[in-house]
């Protein structure tokens, strides 16, 4: 087009932006004469003025003319023209146009005419504008041009893409029906670009309607089997850099993380593709370009996501985890960066966790040498979620080191960690308190109001930490520059518990007020208030110190104080220990009493800041079996005050919990939000047991957190922690439809004989779960006395009017209230003759079900609760176990051996307890592991 070329070089050649306007405007009258003019202008000369249209357009001119020109040019057999048509319609038309109309007619007519190229022009315009108008006209359309038998690939390639724009734009005007068991079979089609864009479109899809497409998982598999195991020939036209289609087997590991692990038969094939992923990931590379190895790892990274997904294949999990250790020194920072993130997932694994400890220096030196802001904050997250018992005060203390240089927009998080770390995995609480005032000392500004208000309760729920802490805060307060939260926790806790001291000469109660009172001026207006209340406490802790607190109350600056606050306590606690008695002054300032078990309000603070999700991938799951059971709610400032006494229904365990429901009548009987009795007998009838539900169960015995049921409807999820004969059992309950779930009622079932052997109490649930939401019940668990059986977990539901009931198997089961003992190898043998008697063994010979995996082995029969006895057997080859099993009632000591046979591919499980109903239970758990 000789016109517009010679329109385009005059643009470029005008001097300033007046002529280049003038020679528009010329332009423009010239195409409004044009199309106004008697004479009919033929194709070529129309495209051509449409052209000129858009290139003015796309120079920032509005043109409010030559639309019906370009609608119809769509009209036209020739392919330029048609293609200029559409493409103006695609820039310039809007949803609301009056041509509406008719350019949906001529698409249709471009769709009916089974001319490839124009119904790939047509089907690009509709994706292009995207509009609810365009969805509501050709939504049902394009299905059909989609799986018809005659339709060319390119066509398809086109139509599944356009049907995804439609959908992710308008997913209610699409319509679920035959053609999508016909589109799954797409997956199996020898075009490997109509296999590609198929996928992207049956992704989509299936998280919305998972049942609708559970059949693209078998031959997700298949199609994703083919790619990884051929040679880079077999598929030359979609091979990348030595890579065999790579942008497709990315697309098909992201859809198969839509769904759970599949059935055995396509799970072992499954299984092969991602063992052969993770090989070639250890091939030396084929090529030195940077394009080699993105899609290389692009392909690995998809498979680890998947393997994390499935959690079931421990092999797979481990290996994952050597192979992002490797990454985790590349000299690519994007890699690892991504090893980092990987990683803190998979430390929320049962099978892994013990894996990725093993990195642990490399992530401190992460931390310490990485020039990356963002890499260093993944480290933190990764030695936040690897953190247990063993390696805590390591972590912490490289937490804390790095604080000191941390970047400021991080500085409030790695505060927060380090808090709920230290406190988690406490063992001496004077470390404890040591770390929250060594974490004010060097992060003062960024310790929130929730770190100092947990280590109050954490001193006052414990008796035997109370005096370290006053003597440990005495000494802190002593430095000359003091942060004011240090004050603050100074205050209280002196407040309390400075009379603990008080019989050193060097901690005087006077010594002790004069202390607190030179930091006073320096204070904020809420940190003197506490001060004050403080000085009050002081007045019935220390009758010998009352003459110089009165004195400080009755001065000026007190009594007539600016702030109404200051004041009004400054003439209250002068006036209370003026005129009340000894007596009154101790009642009314008598000590806080132990504030209710409830949860961290340092993790809830977390959860707030990172969002509910990430903290309980990297918080909530994880495998440590140890507890908190010292929290509080938030103290209110030390005042005249008193708090109730907790009742003794109060939460045992500390972390997750939801916060208690307020104060008011009890529901009546009929009310949906009452809460679940679980001895009652549930008015409807109590559905079977879901299929599949004994492996997920058997799944349980040795870990603690992960999903145990799910369907297309809804997913199940459990977190659990156990402490002696006591437990606490998180169950996450998601919709995972665009529906609400309407009288959902989840109800725990103990059978006659389990009743009196297990205590279980529940918290309420909301009878309406909004769809994509997930909500929680909390279960506290008591052990009476050993049992063999488990609860029964059924949930009741509407959806969509539909009646849904749905029971599992809750795994409590007896190993869970196990406390691993270590011991000698002479004391072992010893207490092993000692439990010689028949009745107290139980012997297992069994042919093994799973690989013989040493190290797989070693973290189940830790999972299982007792502790890994190294070096206690004679022959190194056999596994020892040590635990105790906590009920209210009694303690069973129980010992273990378990001897493989790599040969026979068999094991020997030995169990000796002093009882023999927990021997015969024990060891059938634990051999069903093997």
């Amino acid at each position: 087009m000789r016109g517009l070329a010679v329109f385009i070089s005059d643009i470029r050649n005008c001097k300033s932006k007046e002529a280049e306007i003038k020679r528009i405007n010329k332009e423009l009258a010239n195409i409004r004469s044009k199309f106004k003019g008697d004479k009919a202008l033929d194709g070529y000369s129309k495209k051509k003025y449409v052209c000129k249209l858009l290139f003015i357009f796309l120079l920032g001119h509005d043109i409010d003319f030559g639309h019906m020109e370009a609608v119809n040019l769509l009209s036209s057999n020739r392919y330029t023209e048609k293609q200029i048509g559409y493409l103006f319609i695609s820039v310039l038309v809007n949803s609301n146009s009056e041509l509406i109309r008719l350019i949906n007619n001529a698409i249709k007519n471009d769709l009916a005419s089974r001319n490839p190229t124009f119904m790939g022009l047509a089907l690009h315009c509709i994706a292009s504008v995207g509009s609810r108008e365009m969805a509501e006209a050709f939504a049902g359309e394009i299905p059909k041009v989609l799986v018809a038998g005659d339709t060319m690939d390119s066509v398809k390639q086109s139509a599944a893409l356009c049907l995804l724009r439609l959908y992710r734009t308008s997913p209610d005007l699409v319509p679920m029906g035959d053609w999508t068991s016909r589109v799954v079979h797409l997956l199996n089609d020898q075009h490997l670009g109509v296999v590609t864009a198929a996928t992207s479109l049956i992704t989509t899809l299936a998280q919305k309607n998972p049942e609708e497409f559970k059949t693209s998982v078998s031959l997700a598999v298949s199609r994703l089997s083919r790619i990884v195991t051929s040679a880079s020939t077999d598929l030359q036209d979609y091979t990348y850099y030595f890579v065999p289609a790579p942008w497709l087997s990315v697309k098909l590991l992201r859809l198969l993380q839509c769904y759970p692990p599949p059935d055995p038969a396509v799970r072992g094939r499954l299984t092969e593709c991602l063992e052969t992923i993770l090989n070639k990931a250890q091939e030396p590379p084929k090529s030195k370009k940077v394009q080699h190895s993105n899609a290389k790892n692009a392909v690995l990274f998809e498979a680890i996501s998947l393997i994390i997904h499935h959690d079931s294949e421990p092999n797979l999990l481990v290996r994952a985890c050597n192979q992002l250790g490797q990454f985790l020194q590349h000299r690519e920072t994007n890699l690892r960066y991504l090893a980092l993130e990987s990683m803190c997932t998979l430390a929320s694994s049962e099978f892994s966790h013990e894996a990725v400890k093993t990195h642990i220096e490399t992530v401190i030196n992460a931390l310490k040498t990485e020039r990356d802001v963002s890499v260093r904050q993944r480290a933190v997250d990764l030695l936040y979620a690897m953190c247990d018992r063993s390696n805590a005060p390591q972590i912490v203390a490289e937490m804390l080191s790095y604080l000191e240089t941390a970047d400021y927009s991080i500085r409030e998080e790695i505060v927060l960690k380090v808090a709920i770390l230290a406190e988690k995995y406490a063992v001496d609480y004077t470390w404890y308190v040591d770390t929250i005032l060594n974490l004010i000392r060097i992060a003062g500004d960024y310790v929130s109001e929730e770190v100092w208000y947990r280590v109050i309760q954490i001193v006052i729920n414990r008796d035997d930490v109370q005096g370290c802490a006053a003597k440990t805060v005495f000494e802190a307060l002593q430095a000359p520059a003091c942060h004011e939260n240090l004050v603050k926790v100074g205050g209280y806790i002196l407040g309390e518990f400075g009379n603990l001291i008080a019989g050193d000469p060097r901690s005087s109660p006077l010594i002790q007020f004069h202390l607190l009172h030179s930091k006073f001026h320096l204070c904020s207006v809420p940190t003197r208030a506490l001060l004050l209340s403080t000085y009050i406490k002081f007045v019935n802790l220390f009758p010998e110190v009352k003459p110089t607190i009165q004195d400080v109350l009755r001065s000026d600056s007190q009594l007539r104080n600016a702030d109404v606050e200051l004041q009004q306590r400054a003439v209250e606690y002068l006036r209370l220990s003026t005129v009340a008695s000894t007596d009154i002054l101790a009642t009314v300032l008598e000590e806080m009493p132990p504030f209710p078990e409830r949860e961290s309000s340092i993790l809830a603070k977390l959860k707030k800041k990172k969002g509910p999700s990430t903290v309980t991938d990297l918080e909530d799951t994880k495998r440590d079996r140890s507890v908190d059971v010292n929290g509080g709610p938030e103290p209110a400032p030390a005042s005249t005050s008193a708090v109730s006494t907790p009742s003794p229904s109060a939460d045992l365990l500390g972390l997750g919990a939801a916060p208690p429901a307020p104060a008011g009548p009890p529901p009546s009987s009929g009310g949906s939000g009452l809460l679940v009795d679980v001895f009652s007998d549930s008015a409807s009838v109590v559905a079977p047991l879901a299929p599949g539900s004994e492996d997920n169960f058997a799944r349980f015995v040795c870990k603690n957190n992960g999903v145990l049921f799910e369907n297309q409807l809804l997913q199940i999820g459990l977190k659990s922690e156990f402490r002696q004969n006591l437990g606490r059992m998180f169950i996450f309950y998601g919709n995972k439809t665009s529906t609400q779930f309407l009288n959902f009622t989840p109800t725990l079932i103990c059978s006659d004989d389990l009743q009196p052997n297990l205590n279980l109490q529940t918290k309420p649930v909301d009878p309406t779960v909004e769809g994509g939401a997930q909500v929680q019940q909390v279960v506290n668990i008591e052990c009476v006395s050993d049992f063999t059986e488990a609860p029964v977990l059924n949930i009741q539901f509407r959806y969509g009017g539909t009646f849904q009931n749905v029971s599992v198997q809750l795994p409590i089961t007896l190993n869970k209230f196990f406390q691993p003992t270590e011991m000698a190898s002479q004391d072992f043998f010893q207490r092993w003759k000692q439990l010689s008697n028949p009745q107290q063994e139980v012997q297992n010979i069994f042919k093994a079900k799973h690989p013989m995996d040493t190290e797989v082995t070693k973290a189940k029969i830790i999972g299982f609760g007792s502790a890994l006895l190294e070096e206690v057997d004679p022959n190194p080859a056999n596994f020892v176990g040590a635990g105790i099993i906590h009920t209210k009632t009694t303690q069973i000591g129980c010992l273990l051996r378990l001897e493989p046979n790599l040969q026979a591919q068999m094991y020997r499980l030995t169990l000796r307890t002093s009882k023999e109903a927990v021997s015969q239970r024990l060891c059938e758990l634990l051999s069903a592991q093997f």
